[in-house]
């Protein structure tokens, strides 16, 4: 905790690991998505609907249907779109600089080039720059809404929790 890892060790986790960033999928085209939603369970089950009051000469509710279908294939289309080009939005934002203690000097790095093992020095307005677990904090709140939902500051401590698998959110060393 004093000096942290050094610049080799840090290299060869960066070689063994990759940087510090989400995986990149690959984005789905907008016909992709528009395809997906009239292929979904429920819309192919209308559709079968749709057909059968057509075939029975219910031509109102076959029209009632479609429209139906349309309207919940339309919506979940631009909802999907949006969520697209949000994650794609995410990803391109600016990467913080965090503060690391390495080979016994602090130093600043892009949050891209931090690797298991480092010593982040976090202040108070600082975002987190990957999981961490808690060596030495005083009275350490974190906002974890984005992760858990939770409007209110969660309180971090630095002890030891106890064995068995405790669910993430429970994790309050991390």
């Amino acid at each position: 905790a004093d000096t942290g890892i050094s610049q080799e060790e840090a290299s060869q986790r960066m070689t063994q690991v990759g940087p510090n960033e989400l995986s990149e999928r690959g984005g789905r085209s907008p016909w992709r998505i528009l395809w997906e939603q009239f292929t979904a369970t429920m819309v192919l089950i209308l559709l079968a609907a749709v057909v059968i009051s057509a075939l029975l000469g219910k031509w109102q509710e076959a029209v009632a249907i479609l429209a139906v279908v349309v309207l919940f294939a339309l919506l979940g289309f631009f909802q999907e779109y949006r969520a697209e080009r949000a994650m794609a939005a995410l990803r391109r934002l600016s990467v913080p600089n965090v503060r690391v203690r390495r080979n016994g000097t602090v130093q600043e790095l892009s949050a891209h080039d931090i690797v298991p093992g480092d010593i982040v020095l976090l202040e108070a307005g600082n975002a987190v720059p990957a999981d961490l677990r808690l060596i030495a904090a005083v009275n350490l709140r974190i906002q974890e809404a984005a992760l858990t939902g939770d409007a209110a500051a969660i309180e971090k401590e630095t002890g030891i929790m106890p064995l068995g698998e405790l669910a993430l959110g429970d994790r309050h060393n991390m």
